[in-house]
C-alpha cells in the first residue's frame, strides 16, 4: 500500500506544478491565484516528465483535466476549497486541492486524494466527511488518502450525490484545519473523465 501514495504524490505533484494556471481556470480567489509557486517551476520537468495538464471541461467547481506524464495517460478532477478555517485562526498555508484521479496504466479509477497545503502532524487523525459518513484518511507529506481502500468506491458514490465534503487535518505545528469543498459538478466531471480516460 505504501507504493500507491508515493506514485500518487508524484503524479499529483506533477499536475499541481501548473497550479497558478489551474487555479485561474478554476476561478480561484485572487489570494489563491497570487501564490503561483505550489511547486517551483524548475522542478516541473523532472517531476512531470514534461507533461502539461489540459483542461477538458469545467463542471461547476470541478475542472476535468488530462495529462500524459512519461507517456502514460492521467485524468483527474480538481477543485479548490469553497471555505477553509484554521484553529488558531489565520495560520498561513499553501493552497489546498481535492483530486479524483484515474490512471489507466495502473488500473486506478477514481482515487481520491487531498493536497492539504501543509505538512501533516505524524500520527494525527485526518478525516473526510461526506453524505453523513466519516472516512479515516492517512497522510504522507501534505497529501491525504483513504485508509481503507475498500471504502473508496462507496466514498466516491457519496461524493457524486452530496452537496459538499469536509476534510479535517492537523498540521505538524498543531494547527487544526477544516476545508469544505463544494461537490457541484463533480459527478459530471467524473462522467467526462470516464469517457475520455478509458485507455
Amino acid at each position: 500500500m505504501s507504493v500507491r501514495p508515493i506514485l500518487n504524490v508524484l503524479t499529483v505533484g506533477a499536475l499541481v506544478c501548473g497550479a497558478a494556471g489551474l487555479a485561474q481556470a478554476q476561478g480561484a480567489s485572487s489570494k489563491g491565484a497570487a501564490k503561483p509557486a505550489v511547486a517551483k517551476p524548475e522542478t516541473k520537468p523532472a517531476v512531470a516528465g514534461g507533461a502539461e495538464p489540459t483542461l477538458i471541461g469545467q463542471f461547476g467547481t470541478w475542472g476535468a483535466y488530462m495529462a500524459m506524464p512519461n507517456g502514460k495517460k492521467v485524468c483527474f478532477a480538481l477543485a479548490k476549497p469553497s471555505s477553509s478555517k484554521t484553529n488558531p485562526p489565520n495560520r498561513p498555508r499553501d493552497p489546498a486541492y481535492a483530486f479524483v484521479s484515474t490512471r489507466p496504466a495502473e488500473k486506478v479509477t477514481n482515487e481520491v486524494s487531498v493536497m492539504i497545503g501543509y505538512a501533516l502532524k505524524p500520527g494525527s487523525e485526518s478525516t473526510l466527511d461526506v453524505g453523513g459518513a466519516s472516512y479515516a484518511m492517512y497522510s504522507q507529506g501534505d497529501g491525504l488518502w483513504i485508509k481503507n481502500a475498500a471504502e473508496e468506491e462507496r466514498m466516491v458514490e457519496a461524493m457524486r450525490k452530496a452537496p459538499d465534503v469536509v476534510v479535517r487535518g492537523v498540521s505538524a505545528k498543531g494547527t487544526e484545519t477544516t476545508d469544505t469543498f463544494s461537490l457541484k459538478g463533480l459527478a459530471q466531471a467524473l462522467d467526462r473523465l470516464a469517457q475520455d480516460c478509458r485507455r
